[in-house]
C-alpha cells in the first residue's frame, strides 16, 4: 500500500542531513512509524501478538499510532459488528409466522398430507402418532416437506423409546424396553443398536425422537395411569440413567436423528401420570440429588433439545414445570447452562387443564417461561387448536403479555437445532 502524501510531507519538511550512524537511527524510527500506521489502516483481523509475543519482526512495545488514526476506521468495525444473524433476520418477520414456527402439528403417520396446510404456513414441526408406519412414509414426508416456506426444513417428530412405545417399529427395527437395555446392554450396545434404528428413521424422513427418558426410576413395572415411567426408565440408580441415556442420544446422533432428552426435571417417583391428571414429582431438593444429574450429564454431552415434563416440582412453584419460568429459565438455562431446544410435553394433558389453562392459554405460559416448542396431542380439530394457539400467541405479544423478542428467541432455537442458518 501506497502513502505518496506522507513521503512528501516528509521531503518537505526534513531535518539538516546528519552524520550516518544518526542517519541510520532516524531512518529506522520514520519506517517503524510508517509501519505501525499500516498495521492499523490495513487491519484485515490477523490476531495481534500479545505482550509476550516472539518472532522476527514483532515489537514487543505499545504502538505509538496516533489516536486519529483508530477512529478513522471506526465505520468498518460497526459494520462488522451488525452482520447477519438468524435473529436480526427474525425480527423482519410477522408475529403470526414466529408464532407458527414454535409449534408441533399432531398428525397420523398414515395420513401426513393432512399437516399440509399448517406446514404451508410455517409450523415449526410435525409429531406422528400411530403403532404402524406405511412403508412409504419418506416419500410422502419428503412432498409434506416440500410446502414448507422458503424450504427451511420441518421437524418431523415421533415417539421411539423401545419396549411398549414405538411407533414405527415396523419400518426401522425393534428396541427393548429402555430397563431391558439399562440392565443387559453396556452404553456401547446401546448406542450401536440406536443407531442402526436412528439410520432407518432418518432414511424415512423422520428427523427427531422424543427420546432417551433419562428419568430415574426403578419400579419394574409397565408404564400406567399412576406411573408414568416404570420400564420406560434405564434403572433406578441415577449413574446407570446417565450412561445409558448418553448412550442412546449419541445413538440417535450417529444415525442422524435429532435426540430430545425428557422428562425434565426428571418423572421418577412421581404420584401420578399428568397425561391423566395433576401429578407431583419427588421435591426439588431430592431430584437435584437423583433426578438431575443425568439431565446435567445429557447438557455436558451436547443434548440438543430437552422436553419439561407436565408435572409439579413441589419446591419450585405451583404449575407444571412445562409452565414454570422457575422451572426452565431459572433452573435448566441458568444453573445448568442449556443453550439448546426447550420442548413441552403434551400441553393437551389433563394435569394442563387440571391447573387452570386451555392448549392456547398453556402455550402461551409455556413460551413466556421459555419454552420453545409446544406440543399437544392428535385430535378432531387439529386445524382449530392450531390456529387457536396461534391467535394467543399474537394476542399475547400484541397485548404485552409475552415479549416479542422472547419469542424470536424461541424461534431461533427451532431454527438452530435444524441448523438452518437464515443468512447464508
Amino acid at each position: 500500500m501506497n502513502h505518496p502524501s506522507y513521503r512528501d510531507r516528509r521531503r518537505a519538511t526534513a531535518p539538516p542531513r546528519l552524520p550516518g550512524r544518526a542517519r541510520n537511527a532516524r531512518r529506522l524510527s520514520a519506517a517503524a512509524a510508517v509501519a505501525a500506521m499500516l498495521l492499523v489502516g490495513c487491519d484485515t483481523g490477523t490476531p495481534k501478538a500479545s505482550p509476550h509475543s516472539s518472532g522476527p519482526g514483532v515489537s514487543l512495545a505499545p504502538s505509538a499510532t496516533p489516536s486519529h488514526s483508530r477512529s478513522t476506521f471506526a465505520p468498518a468495525l460497526t459494520t462488522a459488528a451488525t452482520a447477519c444473524t438468524n435473529s436480526s433476520k427474525l425480527a423482519g418477520w410477522s408475529n403470526r409466522r414466529l408464532a407458527m414456527l414454535t409449534i408441533a402439528v399432531p398428525v397420523s403417520e398414515t395420513s401426513v398430507s393432512d399437516a399440509t396446510s399448517e406446514v404451508s404456513a410455517g409450523a415449526g414441526g410435525v409429531l406422528l402418532f400411530g403403532s404402524k408406519a406405511p412403508s412409504d412414509l419418506g416419500s410422502r414426508l419428503t412432498t409434506l416437506k416440500s410446502h414448507v416456506p422458503g424450504h427451511l426444513g420441518l421437524l418431523v417428530m415421533t415417539d421411539e423409546e423401545g419396549g411398549g412405545i414405538q411407533r414405527m417399529a415396523n419400518l426401522v427395527g425393534s428396541l427393548p424396553w429402555p430397563a431391558y437395555m439399562g440392565a443387559h446392554w453396556t452404553p456401547a450396545q446401546i448406542q450401536q443398536n440406536v443407531t442402526k434404528v436412528a439410520k432407518k428413521m432418518a432414511a424415512a424422513q423422520v428427523n427427531m425422537d422424543l427420546a432417551p427418558v433419562v428419568d430415574v426410576d426403578g419400579r419394574n413395572v409397565a408404564p400406567s395411569h399412576t406411573n408414568p415411567d416404570g420400564w420406560r426408565s434405564f434403572s433406578g440408580n441415577t449413574s446407570v440413567v446417565s450412561k445409558a441415556g448418553v448412550a442412546y442420544m449419541n445413538g440417535l446422533r450417529a444415525g442422524g436423528v435429532i435426540p430430545v432428552v425428557k422428562h425434565f426435571p426428571g418423572l421418577g417417583g412421581s404420584t401420578y401420570n399428568s397425561d391423566f391428571g395433576p401429578a407431583r414429582t419427588l421435591p426439588w431438593s431430592t431430584l437435584q440429588k437423583v433426578g438431575i444429574p443425568p439431565f446435567t450429564a445429557a447438557i455436558k454431552a451436547g443434548a440438543p433439545a430437552i422436553m419439561v415434563s407436565n408435572n409439579i416440582v413441589p419446591g419450585l412453584g405451583t404449575n407444571p414445570a412445562s409452565l414454570s419460568p422457575t422451572a426452565i429459565s431459572s433452573e435448566l438455562r441458568g444453573k445448568m447452562g442449556f443453550k439448546g431446544l426447550v420442548v413441552t410435553d403434551s400441553l393437551s394433558a389433563k394435569a394442563i387443564s387440571a391447573a387452570g389453562f386451555s392448549v392456547p392459554a398453556a402455550a402461551v405460559q409455556a413460551l413466556r417461561s421459555g419454552a420453545d416448542m409446544v406440543l399437544f396431542d392428535l385430535g378432531s380439530n387439529v386445524s382449530s387448536q392450531t390456529s387457536s394457539i396461534v391467535t394467543a400467541i399474537t394476542n399475547a405479544v400484541t397485548g404485552g403479555h409475552l415479549s416479542r423478542s422472547r419469542l424470536i428467541d424461541a424461534a431461533g432455537h427451532v431454527l438452530a437445532v435444524r441448523h438452518v442458518n437464515l443468512c447464508s
